[in-house]
């Protein structure tokens, strides 16, 4: 029987003070401590469909940032682990800063140039190395709150784009913001794909490959935080119903307050 961890992961920065943002020695510690507490790295497709038996992680980066190839690559080199990569198509290759709710208060900022993405030629290097590299989808929208005809053309059109520019298959999605309901899984699975990913605390249950709750890795994740996290007993309670009631009345405690909101981590 397989023990399936799934992180979620954006970017990797020495100076970024966005909550996405790893420190690169952080990260290369949690890699440390999941390598000594027995895991072994796969992509998320394998940890869907075919999981090797004892401890597997997959390393997951939602929003293709250019840290990824930059500073994560080496650390993960390091570790013989491979990752994977969820793209938001639009963006990719284009050579500006990515721009969505959450992010767009960087912009015009010292911290821009945190927001380049990808390139289509970093991601071919990113294949080649083994990494898995699935759609974000093309534009970065709530799923939830968009029309059939478009989610399907997020959908569809960023798998397609994928698979254009790299020539290999990309059958997994990650869904932008963790947003995603019960249409959104069902229009995934029409559109082809073979999983998809979500973020604690899910918004819908039952839990399945197409709906997988990752455990979000943020900036404050160090050391105690980050070990809780990964331990069946965290995973277990950052997904229960308990916790998602405990995070929506937080999240309606920041909209009557004048504090930052973060919601939108995902």
């Amino acid at each position: 029987m397989s023990d399936v961890l799934i992180l979620g992961y954006h970017g990797i920065s020495e100076r970024w003070s966005c909550d996405l943002a790893v420190r690169p020695g952080c990260f290369e510690w949690q890699l440390g401590l999941l390598r000594e507490w027995g895991y072994e790295g796969v992509t998320f497709e394998r940890a869907m469909t075919d999981p090797p038996p004892g401890r597997c992680v997959a390393i997951t980066f939602d929003d293709a940032y250019r840290s990824v190839i930059e500073l994560a690559l080496p650390i993960m080199r390091g570790f013989g682990m491979p990752g994977t990569v969820f793209v938001p198509t639009d963006y990719t290759g284009s050579e500006r800063a990515m721009c969505w709710a959450g992010i767009d208060r960087w912009l015009g900022t010292a911290d821009e140039g945190e927001l380049m993405p990808m390139s289509w030629d970093e991601l071919g290097q990113l294949a080649d190395a083994r990494w898995e590299i699935g759609s974000h989808t093309c534009s970065h929208p709530h799923l939830t709150r968009i029309d059939r005809e478009r989610l399907v053309a997020e959908l569809e059109q960023s798998r397609t784009r994928c698979e254009e520019q790299l020539g290999r298959p990309s059958r997994t999605i990650a869904y932008p913001y963790g947003d995603v309901d019960h249409r959104v899984i069902e229009t995934t699975k029409q559109a082809g794909y073979s999983a998809g990913a979500s973020i604690v605390p899910v918004p819908v249950r039952p839990f399945s490959v197409f709906n997988w709750p990752r455990t979000g890795v943020y900036l404050g994740d160090e050391e105690r935080r980050f070990r809780f996290k990964i331990t069946p007993r965290g995973r277990m309670l950052h997904a229960s119903d308990a916790w998602q009631r405990l995070t929506r009345a937080r999240a309606a405690m920041r909209r009557r307050t004048p504090v930052e909101r973060t919601d939108w981590l995902a």
